[in-house]
């Protein structure tokens, strides 16, 4: 896997804005067979900057329903919270 496959988009939320300002975080959606230095790889070499800590967890998919009372799901995916050098 490449930097591009691993690292999706980035995440932006009341939260993780906050979480930017005060605590220098910023959240990432990664591909979920990613690991920790994995995307701490990725995110080196995509942004040049340096990381010092990533918190992962897996997001489990929202169930959904249709006006047809079809009910579906959206997909399972991984987040990362990455922690950046000052």
């Amino acid at each position: 896997m490449n930097s591009f496959d691993i690292v999706k988009t980035v995440r932006l939320t009341e939260k993780g804005t906050r979480q930017g300002e005060k605590f220098n975080q910023y959240t990432i959606v990664a591909d979920r067979r990613a690991t920790k230095p994995q995307i701490r790889h990725a995110v080196q070499e995509l942004f040049k900057v340096k990381v010092t800590k990533i918190n992962t967890l897996n997001v489990r998919g929202k169930f959904r329903r249709q006006r047809t009372s079809q009910a579906g799901q959206a997909p399972d995916w991984k987040k990362a919270i990455v922690t950046l050098k000052e």
